[in-house]
C-alpha cells in the first residue's frame, strides 16, 4: 500500500475537497489503524475557524477524515461520501487548536467496519499531549 504524502493525494481518496481536506500526510497505516499529520490547524484561512480561532471540537473533523482515509486505503479505492451518525465519548483537553505548535498527529483505529458504515476511535495530539479524542460512527450514502 502506497501512503499518500500530500493533501492533493489525500483529497483524491476522501470526500473532503479544497480547504476542507485537512490532512497533509500519512505516516503509518495497517489493516486496523492509520496515523496522519497536519499543520492546517494554524492556517488563518482554515474553513472551520470562528472569530479568529479554531475550536478544539474541530479536532473531531480531523479524526473523521483520518477514518475516511483509512477506509479508502484499506479498500484500495476512494471512500464514498457518508454522514456522521454519531460522535461518542468525545474528550476535549484544550479550548482551541490554532495555537498548538507544530503538526497535529491524528490517529484512527477501526472498531467496526461494515459495507454501509464504520465506527472508529480517534485521537488528535499536538504539543506533546492528546487534545481531542473520541469515537465516530459514519454511515455511507
Amino acid at each position: 500500500m502506497t501512503l499518500p504524502q500530500t493533501r492533493a493525494a489525500i483529497a483524491r481518496l476522501i470526500p473532503h475537497q479544497g480547504a476542507m481536506c485537512l490532512l497533509e500526510s500519512v505516516s503509518a497505516c495497517d489493516a486496523e489503524r492509520i496515523a496522519c499529520a497536519s499543520a492546517t490547524h494554524r492556517d488563518p484561512g482554515h474553513p472551520l475557524r470562528r472569530d479568529g480561532a479554531l475550536p478544539a471540537i474541530c479536532g473531531a473533523e480531523y479524526g473523521l477524515q483520518a477514518m475516511a482515509l483509512h477506509g479508502a486505503l484499506t479498500a484500495g479505492a476512494p471512500q464514498p461520501a457518508g454522514f456522521v451518525a454519531a460522535l461518542a465519548g468525545v474528550e476535549l483537553a484544550a479550548e482551541r487548536l490554532d495555537d498548538v505548535p507544530g503538526a497535529l498527529e491524528v490517529t484512527a483505529t477501526a472498531l467496526s467496519r461494515e459495507t454501509r458504515g464504520f465506527i472508529y476511535a480517534f485521537a488528535v495530539a499536538g504539543g506533546g499531549r492528546v487534545l481531542v479524542s473520541g469515537r465516530g460512527t459514519v454511515v455511507l450514502a
